[in-house]
């Protein structure tokens, strides 16, 4: 997801905040640079202060509807008037959050919105013995109860959802973790060998050479 606010400790805290869901959360301080961002990456939801610097946060709203994408938008705003809410959600935006606000409400409004960006997501993935409950952050293996990282947990959720289909490792990287990590990087591999052992015995993620991951 995007974070654009031009408040930088505010926006960091924002993003921080989300990481800790185990979102991939990339920022932006000004209109322009929210626009640029969106021109290369799908978005999930966008949280977007709807009084930015360069280009107007109603501008950057306008444009991902004109887009016509899948993407949310949560727009925020220091105008607390019924007027000025009106008129953001008028624009098309799917939320509106008035300053200042607590980062748990936040949080939980951004996980509504990424429930409403795709199809319908079931109460538990299941596929091998591994139960995986996202709305209470748990995993089970054949009974046992497994604790995760958040990224831990995020990749394997990435993988229950391809339902047996590979996923590479760029899409693990672009879905789990954000724009500034290094294309090169070996964190993928990395993550995946901790969730195997995690996982335990027998082995259920399967590398398949030069594509990817799969869970049989």
């Amino acid at each position: 997801m995007l974070v654009v606010e031009d408040e930088d400790v505010l926006a960091d805290a924002i993003a921080e905040w989300l990481r800790r869901e185990a979102f991939a959360v990339d920022v932006a301080y000004d209109g322009d640079a929210a626009l640029e961002r969106l021109g290369v990456n799908a978005y999930e939801v966008v949280v977007l202060d709807r009084d930015l610097p360069v280009v107007h946060g109603d501008d950057v709203c306008r444009a991902i509807v004109d887009a016509g994408g899948p993407t949310r938008v949560l727009m925020l705003t220091a105008a607390a008037a019924v007027r000025d809410r009106v008129a953001g959600l008028a624009l098309g935006a799917d939320d509106y959050l008035v300053k200042p606000f607590a980062l748990v409400e936040l949080a939980a409004r951004v996980h509504a919105l990424t429930r409403r960006a795709g199809p319908v997501a079931p109460p538990a993935l299941r596929r091998a013995g591994i139960v995986l409950e996202p709305a209470r952050r748990e995993i089970h293996r054949d009974g046992r109860y497994v604790p995760l990282t958040r990224k831990e947990f995020a990749v394997l959720a990435e993988l229950l959802r391809a339902d047996g289909a590979v996923v590479s490792a760029e899409e693990l990287l672009e879905r789990v973790w954000d724009e500034h990590i290094d294309p090169f990087t070996n964190v993928v591999r990395v993550t995946v060998m901790k969730l195997r052992r995690k996982l335990g015995d027998p082995p259920v993620v399967e590398t398949v050479p030069g594509a990817g991951y799969r869970i049989r």
